[in-house]
């Protein structure tokens, strides 16, 4: 599968990518106008911060109790029901006089329940697509993301300003619901693709076995810092350039669409399985000229480059997938997922405690160059090759415990799938 138009004359595909964009949406602009509201209740940058990306932190939380339900609930039935929630929570926070303590009560629940729900997308889009289809899939659906956090921080501010931060919840709450009805109507029903209850001790025994792994634990730990030190590196365009922040944060989403829509769409397969390693290191690198404290307009082209790096990410899951068992793909998606989202929250604020001691130019240099070290030093661990049953050969082969036979055998036999990443 190469091209866009295949990919959306799969059956279901257009109906899951509808599902992913209304959230996105109503996560975007439900964030502008939690924000607002919350500052302008308190005038607290901290809690209005906190409003907007703290539920994030629960992602960690989530990762630890509930992903066990990825791939043990009916995926359509589950869907529907977690945008259904969003809908319903984001219109409980548009309440008049509801207290701050209930409303931040109400964003954590609402951060818990995402937690579940990365797991439970992109592991029925591994059912959705081929094999040789997914990194398509999540290119497509990464520029629906990009796109929809553009149009929904600029429709955000604007409904702000049009309608008051409530009324701009009670919008977000109506796109949920449109993502529930979306998932209900257009997805088919399918069985769980793992039989058992969800349980908190499945979670945690399911997540030791997946990082028991070498090899998947070196691409989780790809997939999770150097994307995490680096979004730390954006938390600080507002402080690096007040006047032109937003400017830069158009510009890291341009260069983040372009990298997906490169990577997905025009580089061959036999290329993308050698550019994990050195698009993580185009995600820092460029970050490294901060340190000469650049004008805006080189600054701009740093940022434009550094996020085109972002689409390693689209590699390292395909490895990912080819280590993991079918049965457990949710959770392991769910995992990574979580992880990313929680490392990104780590990143921000220790970027921001940095910034206490250094100048803002200066902690982004420092922050991009860990990313650099850490690109590095995980190298050698993401070597080698998966093959039929998602054993890693070569350099980063570790024999018997570093496939996954601890998960259980693939159901039927599958082709080899050369995943190749050298530093």
């Amino acid at each position: 599968m190469r091209t866009y138009q295949e990919l959306f004359r799969t059956p279901e595909f257009t109906p899951f990518f509808s599902t992913v964009a209304a959230g996105i949406a109503a996560s975007t602009v439900s964030g502008i106008a939690l924000g607002t509201l919350v500052y302008s209740a308190t005038h607290s940058p901290l809690l209005a911060a906190l409003s907007m990306f703290g539920s994030s932190f629960a992602q960690v939380i989530g990762a630890a109790f509930l992903l066990s339900a990825a791939d043990r609930l009916p995926p359509r039935a589950t869907l529907t029901a977690l945008a259904g929630c969003f809908g319903v929570g984001t219109a409980v926070l548009a309440l008049p006089g509801l207290p701050l303590g209930a409303m931040f009560a109400v964003i954590l629940a609402l951060g818990l329940l995402s937690s579940l729900g990365g797991g439970v997308r992109y592991g029925l889009l591994s059912e959705i697509l081929p094999k040789d289809g997914y990194v398509l899939g999540r290119s497509a659906t990464n520029l629906a993301v990009g796109a929809m956090q553009i149009c929904g921080y600029a429709a955000g501010g604007a409904l702000v300003a049009a309608f008051s931060p409530r009324g701009t919840l009670l919008v977000a709450a109506a796109l949920g619901l449109v993502g529930a009805a979306v998932a209900r109507f257009g997805l088919s029903a399918r069985p769980p693709r793992t039989a058992g209850r969800p349980t908190v001790g499945e979670t945690w025994r399911t997540n030791a076995r997946l990082w028991s792994s070498r090899p998947r634990r070196y691409v989780y730990l790809a997939l999770w810092v150097p994307n995490g030190l680096i979004v730390g590196c954006e938390a600080l365009f507002v402080p690096y350039a007040p006047r032109y922040a937003g400017l830069l944060f158009a510009v890291a989403a341009a260069g983040m669409l372009t990298g997906d829509l490169l990577v997905g769409r025009v580089v061959p397969q036999r290329w993308r399985v050698r550019l994990a390693a050195p698009l993580r290191l185009l995600l820092a690198a460029p970050y490294l000229v901060f340190a000469l404290r650049p004008p805006l307009p080189l600054a701009a082209v740093a940022v434009l480059l550094a996020s085109a790096g972002y689409a390693a990410s689209l590699v390292l899951q395909e490895r990912l997938i080819a280590l993991t068992p079918e049965q457990v793909h949710g959770q392991a998606l769910g995992l990574h997922s979580s992880g990313m989202l929680t490392m990104q929250a780590v990143g921000a604020t220790l970027a921001g405690l940095l910034a206490q001691r250094l100048a803002p130019a200066e902690t982004m240099a420092v922050l991009a160059g860990a990313s650099v070290m850490v690109t590095l030093l995980l190298g050698r661990g993401l070597r080698g090759e998966v093959g039929v049953n998602g054993e890693v050969g070569g350099a980063g082969g570790v024999g018997g415990a570093g496939g996954v036979d601890d998960l259980g055998p693939e159901s039927g036999p599958e082709p080899a799938v050369s995943v190749v990443s050298t530093p």
